[in-house]
Parts: C-alpha cells; sequence; structure tokens
C-alpha cells in the first residue's frame, strides 16, 4: 500500500473545513493511519519547506503554515498519493476541476487549503518529518478488499 502525508492547513482549519476534507479523502477509499493536531513550530515548518529555499514566497509559506492549527495525517491506499491530489485538485484553485476540495473552498494559491505529497520519495520523507514510527498505526478495515480490491 502506499502512504502519504496530508496536511489540512490553517485556513483549512479555521474555516471548519477539516471534517469536510477528511470525509472526502475517506470517501475515496483511503485509510487513515495517522492524525494529530498541532501547531507547526518554526523549526519543522522549515524543514517541511526546504525545497522552496530561496524563493520569493518560502517566508510566507512559513508564517502562513505557523500561523494557527494544523491538521497533519498519513493516508494509505492503492495509489494513494495520485488519489489524494487528484481529489485536491490544482494548487492554484482556479485552476483546480470542479468537484475537488480546492476548486470547492479555495480561491488563492497562498490560501490552498491543503497540502499532499507528491510523490513516494517525498511522501517517506515528509511522513518520517511530521510522525514518529509509533505514532503510525496498521489496522485493518472489516472490508478492506472493497477499497483495494485484493480478496
Amino acid at each position: 500500500m502506499e502512504r502519504t502525508l496530508v496536511l489540512i492547513k490553517p485556513d483549512g482549519v479555521e474555516r471548519n473545513l477539516s471534517g469536510e476534507i477528511i470525509k472526502r479523502l475517506e470517501m475515496r477509499g483511503l485509510k487513515i493511519t495517522a492524525l494529530k493536531f498541532l501547531l507547526v513550530k518554526e523549526e519543522l515548518a522549515r524543514k517541511h519547506y526546504d525545497i522552496h529555499q530561496g524563493k520569493p514566497f518560502y517566508e510566507g509559506l512559513i508564517r502562513y503554515i505557523t500561523s494557527g492549527p494544523v491538521i497533519a495525517m498519513v493516508l494509505e491506499g492503492p495509489n494513494a498519493i495520485k488519489a489524494v491530489r487528484q481529489t485536491m485538485g490544482a494548487t492554484n484553485p482556479v485552476e483546480a476541476d470542479p468537484g475537488t476540495i480546492r476548486h470547492d473552498f479555495g480561491i488563492i494559491t497562498s490560501r490552498n487549503l491543503t497540502h499532499a505529497s507528491d510523490s513516494p520519495e517525498n511522501a517517506e520523507i515528509e511522513i518520517g518529518n511530521w510522525f514518529t514510527q509509533d505514532e503510525i498505526f496498521q489496522w485493518e478495515r472489516v472490508h478492506e478488499n472493497f477499497f483495494t480490491g485484493l480478496n
């Protein structure tokens, strides 16, 4: 099974969209294996956004992700990375497909509600930055084969 990191950023939490975002991801068949509600410390923010260091918007990203509570999750499922990113929609909400989270609830890129890992390699790094192995739970849903196609 593929795993990915998902963040509900401060604007998603502040706007009471956390439940809707989680619901949509679970309805896709993805399984939550870790979840926490936290205020992001600057050190974690800088580590998370390290790939953007030196870009004009870097400091704004740091201020934004540390400005309020965030929900961090590890989701698991077949093609989890692609499924999550498809459910969220394009980074720029006005370019996101109708029916995606960002299209339905967002309007500007700097407040696009969520973050999701973009590759298996980055997912592994990001999950390791946000969670310890003890915080990630392996569990089986009663009807797991309905979601995975495995019998």
